[in-house]
């Protein structure tokens, strides 16, 4: 019998060892918890939710809501067992955290092709075509585990402290009171967009950083991510910035040199840049601005900021340490390993933030080990899909800064070419937009089972065969 092991039985190992047993291949699963428990962690159940309970959003003019339910067409195991648990929580996707766990761990424990190891890996288990291995041990992956990993990809694939500044949607800001220059006219000379502050504009902005609240999520988690750290001074929080003085900001990420306001036609007091962060030109990522605010106080305060009054977030800022591979030098849209394609990597070691996006890479890493094991070739998921384009998005060789990401409607090459379509004399609005998307993927995706994985079962019957 064909067999694959995984290492850790959080969302995205669950989910790999999900897609590979209902296709009859043994899985052995490994799960320190609770022989070796995280500051996060309370229970050895497998899935277990450390931070909200929350899915996120479910409709389809939401990025995770389609996220949502392109797993439920591929049966994915998490999806099932969080209907089975959900709760009440208005537009949100919420679930009873225990129940849900529960759910995933009775499944994969009873089942009679999943052998469960409760023991921490200390040194990787060989991989081969014909037995894989898939790699789902998580950002809070164990000191002898995160040793392994460094062999296998390499030191400089791992960072241990992150530093992140917020990204937001370009269709999101009021251009109007943007303008676009580089630095010095550099480049192209419009690469960059620029928020000019006044003096008062910006004396209030570091106030408000000063009196922000700090840290966010899981008190455990933080505490154990943030006492310790050292940032390097080129990514440096900006609250830890303004405690060196009010200036600190205005001589370094918000210095205003090089740059012309069009509007008074002089240098502004400051500036906030933000720069594209993906080809399309849909995300753009404000510059210098890393921080370890609560999530209530960026989004207050950024959006007090001129053209940012209706910014729609794809990502706050954080700073803290999080284990995770350089997957776009690492990694193919398969999730497999370049230098070892018997290595898969799953969930938030290969950079996808959040738990839809975790389970999303557990699905795909169970499937195409499970096909590796049968001799076939691993599937690339459609780019237009949610889980294709968010795959499509780590596993971009020519991806430089790689940082962990959300599933985003800019990652969907559609959504930048409807960006100004019009119908009827009149721009079709962003949340229609996105509905047409999401729907031009949910079927795409129907596609791909039909000609893709409906084959499956004779490819397997043929390689048994």
């Amino acid at each position: 019998m064909k067999k694959v092991t995984i290492i850790g039985a959080g969302l995205a190992g669950s989910e790999a060892a999900w897609q590979l047993v209902k296709r009859g291949i043994a899985v052995r699963l490994y799960e320190m918890r609770p022989q070796r428990m995280t500051a996060a962690h309370k229970t050895g159940l497998f899935a277990e939710l450390v931070c909200s309970n929350s899915f996120r959003g479910r409709d389809l003019s939401n990025a995770v809501g389609l996220l949502k339910e392109e797993l439920c067409l591929l049966d994915s195991l998490i999806m099932r067992c969080a209907k089975a648990a959900e709760v009440p929580a208005g537009g949100a996707f919420a679930v009873d955290r225990e129940r849900f766990s529960q759910g995933v761990d009775n499944t994969l424990r009873n089942h009679p092709l999943v052998e469960v190891v409760e023991a921490e890996v200390r040194e990787l288990p060989a991989a081969s075509i014909n037995e894989p291995l898939i790699i789902a041990s998580g950002p809070l992956s164990s000191p002898a585990l995160v040793k392994e990993i460094l062999k296998l990809t390499g030191h400089e694939s791992l960072a241990f402290y992150d530093a992140i500044s917020p990204i937001v949607l370009y269709d999101s800001l009021n251009t109007e009171k943007i303008f676009r220059q580089s630095r010095y006219n550099k480049g192209a000379g419009n690469e960059y967009l620029n928020i000019p502050l006044t003096e008062e504009q910006y004396k209030k902005f570091v106030s408000d950083i000063r009196k922000a609240e700090k840290y966010s999520g899981n008190p455990a988690v933080e505490s154990e991510r943030l006492d310790n750290i050292r940032p390097f001074e080129g990514c440096m929080p900006i609250e830890d910035m303004v405690e060196r003085g009010e200036d600190t900001l205005r001589y370094g990420p918000l210095k205003p040199v090089g740059l012309t306001d069009p509007v008074t036609g002089k240098q502004p007091y400051a500036v906030i840049q933000l720069r594209q962060d993906n080809r399309e030109g849909t995300l753009w990522s404000m510059v210098g601005m890393q921080t370890r605010m609560k999530r209530a106080d960026q989004k207050r305060i950024f959006t007090s900021l001129p053209g940012l009054e209706k910014a729609e977030f794809v990502r706050f800022g954080s700073v803290h340490r999080n284990t995770f591979i350089d997957s776009p030098r690492c990694l193919n849209a398969t999730l497999q390993l370049r230098t070892n394609p018997a290595v898969f990597f799953a969930g938030q070691i290969t950079g996808t933030e959040g738990y839809v996006e975790s389970t999303a890479g557990g699905v795909v890493a169970g499937i195409n080990a499970g096909r590796l094991a049968y001799g076939l070739k691993p599937l690339v998921f459609p780019a237009e899909t949610a889980v294709g384009a968010l795959l499509a998005y780590i596993s971009d060789p020519d991806r430089e800064n790689f940082q962990p990401m959300n599933i985003s409607f800019g990652l969907i090459p559609a959504y930048s070419r409807l960006a100004g379509s019009r119908r009827g004399g009149r721009k079709i609005p962003k949340k229609e937009r996105r509905i047409m998307v999401a729907q031009n993927a949910l079927q795409l995706m129907k596609n791909f089972l039909v000609t893709q994985l409906e084959l499956e079962r004779v490819d397997y019957q043929a390689a048994d065969g």
